[in-house]
């Protein structure tokens, strides 16, 4: 399998590394959206978030919990955006979080695409029920 994160994880591609453990690597992103953007990946290859071992989420999110905050005080930024596409828009199929340090009036607008309103409360009622429901499965 090819996978670009994978090479870096094995040392077989470099890339800016900024913490490792175990379990996580963490580093820079190659086409930041702010210099301190950084990409938070398992050692394992996993695709997707749902392909993750449920008894490593936890610890997976606590590495990025503590990432996020070196990326704020690091940057000094105000906050940060943290985000992880699944599928969609996953620039590279090896699960991985984004660490973007974010200040006001950085250029960033909301979660970079349009947003929208259920049409009424039955429409808003029936997507509650069927989440409600793939979860009770």
């Amino acid at each position: 399998m090819d996978c670009i994160f994978c090479e870096i994880i094995d040392g077989r591609r470099g890339a800016h590394r900024v913490f490792e453990d175990e379990d996580v690597v963490a580093f820079l992103d190659a086409r930041p959206l702010f210099p301190g953007h950084t990409l938070v990946v398992p050692r394992r290859h996993h695709e997707t978030l749902t392909d993750l071992p449920a008894e490593t989420v936890g610890g997976f999110f606590a590495r990025v919990q503590r990432i996020t905050a070196a990326v704020e005080s690091a940057m000094e930024s105000a906050g940060s955006f943290v985000a992880a596409n699944n599928r969609v828009s996953q620039s590279v199929p090896h699960f991985h979080v984004h660490v973007v340090p974010r200040n006001r009036k950085d250029g960033l607008r909301g979660f970079f695409w349009p947003r929208s309103r259920y049409a009424d409360e039955a429409e808003a009622e029936d997507v509650a029920a069927r989440l409600r429901s793939a979860l009770e499965s």
